[in-house]
């Protein structure tokens, strides 16, 4: 006669539980290289992180952009978390804002589209879109552009659609 544990598929348990090959005291698995899952864990993580550095490096020395085919799967699929960046990662994002991107010029201080007084933190924003002074805050004084009749009319149609009932069969 056959086994049950055959005809299921299932296999004997080993022998016993055995520690982990870190000596860190807990129990391991074969699954698990014979460690146990927080090693296991932490093993592949470092894989994973020379992995990417040596993928990384070879970017910097081909002057080559990286690809995804190069990455670890994990890292591409953003599975972990980065650890804080070293000197050679900083030198990358660098490069990409010479190549691509331009830095924004450098705001003067706030001052008053009238008058030209500097305001800094206390100007007052209009509608129009420019910042005033206390004189000119007001749209009567500086002439204001924006239409604030049609603007209020606007909002009152939106929030007070129009409602027609149903005519109702006359008996």
């Amino acid at each position: 006669m056959m086994d049950p544990h055959d005809e299921a598929g299932c296999q004997a348990p080993p022998e016993g539980p055995f520690l982990c090959i870190n000596n860190c005291g807990f129990f391991g698995s074969a699954a698990t290289k014979n460690m146990c899952s927080k090693c296991h864990k932490d093993m592949m993580l470092k894989q994973d992180h020379a992995k990417l550095a040596a993928s990384s490096i070879e970017n910097l020395v081909n002057g080559s952009s990286s690809s995804n085919k190069e990455m670890p799967e994990s890292v591409a699929n953003g599975a972990i978390s980065l650890e804080p960046k070293t000197s050679q990662s900083h030198a990358l994002p660098a490069m990409g804002s010479v190549e691509g991107e331009e830095e924004k010029p450098k705001e003067g201080p706030k001052r008053c589209n009238s008058c030209k007084k500097r305001v800094g933190l206390t100007g007052f924003n209009c509608r129009c879109g420019n910042v005033f002074c206390v004189v000119h805050r007001y749209s009567d004084k500086h002439d204001c552009p924006f239409d604030y009749h049609m603007a209020a009319q606007n909002a009152i149609s939106k929030a007070n659609p129009v409602v027609k009932a149903q005519k109702l069969d006359k008996i």
